[in-house]
């Protein structure tokens, strides 16, 4: 067999047949295009949101570092810095309890030396001034600054109010530098010098596990050379070093890893793999479809091309060449436009998502990666050549007799024939020349479907997200007023509990409804006897018995309690017999019952040290039993001092009155009308700015502000994709429809030739299109319904704010505008095409 060198020939077939095709080409390089748009936007959206979130999570928990030892002395940081694990290394020593200035009352300040290491992974490096050098030198972020009054000079000077071990010391200082203050990290940060230490070294030493004081302690920030495994990294550094992870052991270095990195605490159950792959098989199939079935359109269209190229000893491998050839062409024009539209358009979104995110008010990361690029552009080009197998495939197998009496993708003609008594219907006709390319019609039916089935299925999200869930999560009454230490989770009793003037004068507001007191506080401690807990070994007094938190509540809180098992009978409670216990919620709202202690029906017994907290135990208390009525949910924004601990109680507050010496209003709950909530939250916000700044409030109006943020961004985002999706679903019906008419041209010609009319023609048409529309929507209804069952609803047990609920409307919304389309596209596309009188068409070579 003699070998003929005809690359260079085919290339030119190629590129000829190529530039013979203007029209297929544009389609098929928009719809390449918008393949590319919709992987690199989820490519965009998917990391920039990440490394959003992730570097906003980071500086909500302050700093970088991979891990941190906390409370440790100079020798054990000195045995732990030179581990080999260890790329990195801070040193950051607390140098007082708390700075107590009363501009801080709403905003926590601390006060801290941190070497240069430390500065950097707590993101608290100078970017005015300079570092703190003198004994009376330091540097703060502007927040800070603001608060205290001070202005961004060098020199200028600052007053602090330092508690050291419950001593109050006020101290004068001057600015040497400053760092803008990050939005979502909400806590004050001021750096003294390493003389400001060596000054105060008697002060400074390290009593924590005597008296938890923090004065003098030391946090150790860790970078290792990677996120992985972090908590077995830091658990062979702190073993390696000398010292154990028991917290019961003696030599116990507490610490924990940074909850910040998501390669941490990022798991992935099979049903949220299974939402997310199908998620991704969902553009990849839209993208396949469209492609697939332009190539297939193309190579039907050229058919006769084909069966001429094989007369002249064109080989299949060799057609299949020339369709890979142009599909290579096609994506090189289609596949960058497609990757610099995505990138931006979901860079667009990362912003949204964020803001909407826990982590509103952080800056915005996102990174042109290459491998977004990479990743967007491989996922579009292994589609493109994925669909051109089976087109390539037919026209490599097509003869050239099968070739010449092609028509409409018919390939192997059947003589079967259908016998009609009424005659030809303009309805049948249509109806029967769906059904001629069978496999085509589903392919069209299904491309469009894809973006109905999208946006039905993004507006079943967003209607999901359930308002009530959402709330209840954080507030059970229309607002809560507290003092701020109470919001910055450091509610400790009389000393910072809800002043009675702000109480009275929401009670005297107008609108104002009913309201009752919370209270609780850890200066009045209460323990708990406890024989079956034999495993913890903290929060336990010289007795043995448990710290518990033990809260009294006023009648509307009271009820407002969340029952899980027993009874809620408030005269039984009012009789000083019984007790509630309280239950923790997951994040689903489920209880973890696993957590009680005491069942139903069980005694339990308190001790209360009046008065006295844990630091200052007296062998002197009083005892009161109490039977368990039942167990209630622990609301932590509402009904808790938002500390978690493993012995809750709920009591009235006439009973918790009797128990402690000098009882505190934690929080007052409230309702007002609702002409009236506008009017109440603006006065709670003049109030709590001007006339009581130590005083501060929470509503359920800026936690529906949250909820409607977050319900939108899924709606924007969702419908964004579905109109590129059904962008692609209309160009390959356009594509079919133009297809379709230019290969059935002499077919046309030959009826009308016979006397059928131009507006009986067209009418065909367009009936051909609204069966196309009707069959979108059968197939729409069906997938709809299927995917919301089978990938939305599994999200119920995913996200916790999440209540399925089963929607159709916005198909039925849209449904109309397809059948305006349908009937609409075919139209015009014979208006187009129809330039040709009846005897050329007829006249034309097969």
């Amino acid at each position: 067999m003699i070998t003929v060198k005809n690359k260079k020939a085919i290339r030119n077939l190629a590129d000829k047949s190529f530039r013979a095709n203007r029209t297929r080409n544009l389609i098929a390089i928009i719809a390449i295009a918008l393949t590319s748009v919709l992987f690199t936007t989820l490519f965009t959206m998917g990391m920039g949101t990440v490394e959003s979130l992730q570097r906003a999570a980071m500086r909500q928990s302050g700093g970088d570092g991979h891990a941190v030892l906390k409370y440790i002395t100079d020798e054990q940081f000195n045995n732990v810095k030179d581990h080999p694990l260890i790329k990195e290394i801070s040193y950051n020593q607390a140098l007082c309890d708390g700075v107590e200035n009363e501009a801080f009352l709403k905003r926590h300040t601390e006060f801290w030396y941190f070497d240069d290491i430390g500065m950097k992974l707590g993101f608290s490096e100078p970017t005015n001034g300079h570092k703190p050098v003198a004994e009376n030198e330091v540097i703060a972020d502007t927040k800070t600054l603001q608060l205290l009054g001070v202005p961004l000079e060098v020199g200028a000077p600052i007053t602090l109010v330092l508690n050291i071990r419950g001593e109050k010391v006020q101290r004068d200082f001057v600015l040497a530098g400053w760092w803008e203050s990050d939005p979502v990290f909400n806590v004050g940060r001021i750096i003294a010098s390493r003389a400001y230490v060596d000054a105060h070294l008697d002060e400074l030493k390290n009593t924590y596990r005597q008296d938890y004081s923090m004065t003098g302690s030391i946090n150790a920030c860790i970078m290792f050379k990677n996120s992985l495994d972090l908590e077995g990294k830091l658990g062979k550094v702190i073993t390696d070093s000398g010292y154990s992870m028991d917290p019961n052991s003696p030599d116990y270095l507490e610490h924990n890893v940074n909850w910040a990195y998501l390669s941490t605490n990022f798991g992935m159950d099979a049903s949220t793999l299974i939402v997310l792959v199908s998620g991704l098989m969902l553009i990849i199939f839209t993208g396949y479809l469209i492609i697939y079935n332009i190539f297939q359109i193309s190579v039907i269209r050229d058919i006769r091309f084909y069966g001429l190229m094989k007369t002249i000893g064109t080989t299949g491998k060799q057609i299949r060449h020339i369709i890979r050839r142009q599909a290579l062409i096609l994506s090189a024009f289609g596949v960058p436009f497609g990757l610099i539209a995505g990138y931006f358009t979901g860079k667009a979104f990362v912003p949204l998502i964020v803001r909407n995110s826990t982590y509103a008010g952080s800056a915005v990361s996102v990174s042109p990666r290459p491998v977004i690029f990479i990743g967007a552009a491989l996922f579009s080009v292994v589609t493109v050549f994925i669909s051109t197998f089976k087109p390539g495939r037919i026209a490599a197998a097509v003869s050239p007799l099968e070739a010449v009496r092609y028509t409409d993708g018919n390939i192997k003609q059947t003589k079967k024939q259908k016998k009609s008594v009424s005659g030809a219907k303009i309805h049948r006709m249509a109806l029967a020349n769906l059904g001629r390319n069978k496999k085509r019609t589903a392919l069209v039916f299904i491309s469009l479907s894809l973006s109905l089935v999208l946006l039905n299925t993004v507006f079943t999200l967003s209607q999901s997200i359930d308002l009530d869930k959402f709330l209840a999560q954080f507030v059970d009454t229309d607002f809560l007023i507290a003092h701020a230490d109470y919001f910055l989770n450091n509610f400790r009793g009389p000393e910072n509990q809800t002043s009675e003037s702000l109480i009275q004068a929401v009670k005297n507001r107008p609108g104002f409804e009913e309201g009752g007191r919370l209270y609780g506080g850890r200066t009045e401690m209460i323990t708990v006897e406890d024989e079956k807990n034999t495993e913890q070994k903290y929060n336990i007094d010289p007795n043995g018995d448990f710290i518990a938190a033990v809260y009294g509540l006023e009648e509307l809180p009271l009820k407002r309690l969340e029952l899980i098992d027993g009874e809620l009978d408030f005269e039984k409670l009012s009789s000083g017999k019984y007790i509630l216990e309280g239950v923790y919620l997951n994040d689903n709202n489920i209880p973890e019952i696993e957590t009680t202690h005491f069942k139903v029906g069980e005694t339990i017994t308190l001790h209360s040290y009046k008065g006295m907290t844990e630091k200052h135990w007296e062998s002197e208390y009083t005892t009161q039993e109490f039977t368990v009525l039942g167990h209630v949910a622990v609301k932590t924004f509402s009904n808790s001092d938002r500390i978690r601990w493993d012995y809750t109680f709920y009591l009235p507050a006439d009973v918790y009155k009797t128990l402690v010496a000098n009882p505190a209003v934690m929080s007052y709950a409230f309702n007002v009308s609702d002409d009236f909530e506008a009017e109440m939250e603006q006065f709670l916000q003049g109030y709590t700015d001007s006339v009581e700044p130590a005083m501060n409030y929470s509503s359920k109006f800026t936690i529906l502000k949250e909820f409607s943020d977050m319900r939108d961004t899924v709606v924007m985002i969702g419908s964004v994709l579905s109109f590129v999706i059904g962008l692609i679903g209309i160009l390959n019906f356009i594509n079919t429809i133009l297809t379709s008419i230019f290969s059935r041209r002499k077919e046309f010609a030959m009826l009308q030739s016979i006397g059928m009319t131009r507006k009986q023609l067209c009418s065909m048409l367009m009936l051909e299109g609204v069966y196309y529309a009707l069959g979108t929507c059968m197939f729409s209804f069906v997938f709809g319904m299927i995917f919301s069952l089978l990938i939305v609803r599994p999200l119920e047990n995913l996200l916790w704010f999440f209540r399925y609920r089963f929607i159709l409307w916005p198909l039925l919304v849209v449904l109309p505008f397809l059948f305006v389309i349908g009937m609409i596209i075919p139209l015009l596309s014979y208006i187009m095409t129809d330039r040709q009188s009846i005897v050329e068409r007829l006249r034309e070579v097969e």
